[in-house]
């Protein structure tokens, strides 16, 4: 069985976008695409309502553009659990009030027993300062917390000469 990887709304709106002129966000564009292209061979990927809402928001050709590349991604239930993990990872001070949905789209992912969480989100979710708080709220909630990662750390690995 594949792996589950649950697609939060920075990585769609990534792939999907215009090229960016800054530098750094096309090298996140470029790795999206590239991650993209055999994402769904090695995984089994899931997206929320919460996803689905934020990636219908804005202008209606990009919304629709993000909305056409998520058709036939599975949808995970946001359940009463996952809202009370969100509110948990808001109370415990491991996500921040102010970015709810964060918490949101992670509690998601834990509570459906998701592999990874794959973002571009580094402020709040995939932020090396804060994951510690985040596993230990998660665990204090009686959960194994979802690996947070970028698409680059779930790119497949090159084959490298054995004998370098």
């Amino acid at each position: 069985m594949k792996p589950k990887v649950y697609i939060e709304t920075t990585v769609v709106s990534y792939l999907t976008a215009w090229p960016s002129r800054d530098v750094v966000i096309a090298g996140y564009q470029q790795t999206t695409r590239d991650w993209w292209t055999d994402a769904s061979e090695r995984f089994e990927l899931v997206v929320s309502e919460l996803v689905i809402t934020e990636a219908s928001d804005g202008d209606a050709t990009a919304a629709s553009d993000r909305l056409d590349a998520l058709r036939g991604i599975t949808l995970l239930d946001a359940t009463e659990q996952a809202a009370e993990l969100a509110q948990h990872l808001i109370e415990s001070g491991a996500i921040p009030e102010k970015a709810a949905e964060d918490a949101g789209h992670i509690a998601i992912a834990v509570t459906n027993g998701v592999e990874y969480l794959v973002t571009w989100n580094c402020r709040h979710i995939a932020n090396a300062t804060m994951r510690s708080q985040i596993d230990k709220a998660c665990r204090n909630a009686g959960y194994e917390p979802t690996v947070i990662c970028t698409p680059d750390e779930l790119m497949e690995p090159e084959n490298e000469d054995k004998n370098e």
